[in-house]
């Protein structure tokens, strides 16, 4: 099979879809792998490295698309969608759920669509979201505390604090993968530390492994008998919103009057602002222009916080799906995802029709169960 690698063209986008190493995989396996010129240069791997492990590097994007496979990390944007060729699949984070107008472009194209974001692994784990979500997490106390420094319309408060004045005051809404890392990147940094969430055994499992390494955070479940998470938020120097609901957009828990009620020149940093994000006063930023401030509050709202460090996190993206990318490739497409249910549970397009029942119940369209079944009996685009 020829497998694309293309160059990303969201902005700050600076991660690629597979390292040298991937390549240099799948040309051992006895594919062709084309990479677009430039693609991984600010991720720190060269033409010449790609060009090494036996990978075409091609100028323009015409000869990638043209692939059977095209694997990319974020989801397409406006001038890709000129590139979508009947049947192709694409393998990357699809961000479907909340653009109408990507959905539409891709049904129209008779493209495939596979959503990294809803890969299910052993146990119903995500496991090509879950390390950049441990990223991100890990990212959101940093670009935080830029938040609310001076020089970003912050109130100016340092968050490790210093001599007697005290470390900032952080609520992370979420205990997922990205939540804990948040948790305990803003617990390092020497902050008082609250966590909330709507499950008890992740606040239970996030307070165990964090007092293990001899950090102490408070946990309080949403909606119990005498938890606030009003009062806490409006207590809070930095809120670090983290919850993901797989292929369906955020609960908006924290709502404007919350927001009102923080001191001026606090921050948010809406992890989740790819599927909607968890405030009412949050929208979509980019790493060219991250921030603004609303109801007197810093928001921080970049959906791709993991190209602020695009080698780690390129490395970390081609170890978990390279498996995958090995699977769909060698085996045929439709194959792979009957022999993997978890891979499976990524298809949200197939051929110019919605397989993933909540998308389509949330586009009203019709929704159809495998396509890919009748399309094993129908010759395979290899190209």
């Amino acid at each position: 099979m020829r497998i694309g690698i293309p160059r990303e063209t969201k902005d700050g986008e600076r991660r690629v879809g597979m390292t040298p190493d991937g390549a240099r995989a799948l040309v051992r396996d006895g594919h062709d792998v084309v990479v677009e010129c430039g693609a991984g240069a600010a991720s720190g791997f060269s033409d010449a490295a790609y060009a090494a492990c036996g990978a075409a590097v091609v100028d323009g994007p015409d000869r990638v698309w043209d692939c059977g496979l095209v694997v990319k990390v974020k989801e397409l944007q406006r001038g890709e969608y000129g590139q979508l060729r009947p049947h192709t699949t694409i393998f990357g984070f699809a961000q479907l759920n909340r653009d109408p107008a990507l959905l539409a472009a891709i049904l129209a194209s008779g493209a495939r669509v596979i959503a990294c974001e809803t890969v299910r692994g052993a146990e119903g784990a995500l496991p090509l979201l879950a390390p950049m979500s441990r990223i991100a997490g890990r990212l959101a106390p940093l670009v935080g505390a830029q938040a609310l420094q001076f020089a970003c319309d912050g109130g100016g408060t340092l968050i490790t604090g210093v001599d007697e004045v005290p470390a900032a005051r952080v609520v992370v809404v979420g205990a997922g993968n990205a939540g804990r890392e948040a948790a305990r990147i803003a617990a390092r940094l020497g902050c008082r530390v609250d966590v909330w969430s709507r499950g008890a055994q992740r606040l239970a499992q996030l307070a165990e492994a964090l007092a293990q390494e001899g950090r102490s955070v408070g946990t309080r479940r949403i909606g119990e008998p005498g938890a606030d998470l009003a009062a806490a938020i409006a207590a809070a120097d930095l809120v670090i919103g983290a919850v993901l609901e797989p292929g369906k957009l955020s609960p908006r828990l924290v709502s404007r009057e919350m927001v009102r009620s923080m001191r001026r020149g606090s921050a948010i940093v809406d992890v989740g602002i790819d599927q909607g994000g968890i405030a009412e006063t949050s929208r979509m930023t980019t790493l060219s222009d991250p921030t603004y401030v609303e109801e007197g509050v810093v928001h921080y709202a970049v959906p791709n916080l993991p190209a602020l460090v695009p080698r780690t996190a390129t490395t970390a993206f081609c170890a978990a799906t390279l498996g995958y990318v090995r699977a769909l490739a060698g085996r045929g497409i439709a194959a792979a995802l009957d022999e993997d249910p978890g891979l499976a549970e990524g298809v949200m397009v197939w051929d110019g029709t919605i397989v993933r029942a909540g998308l389509a119940a949330q586009s009203n369209l019709p929704v159809t169960a495998a396509p890919w079944r009748t399309a094993r009996a129908q010759p395979a685009r290899v190209g």
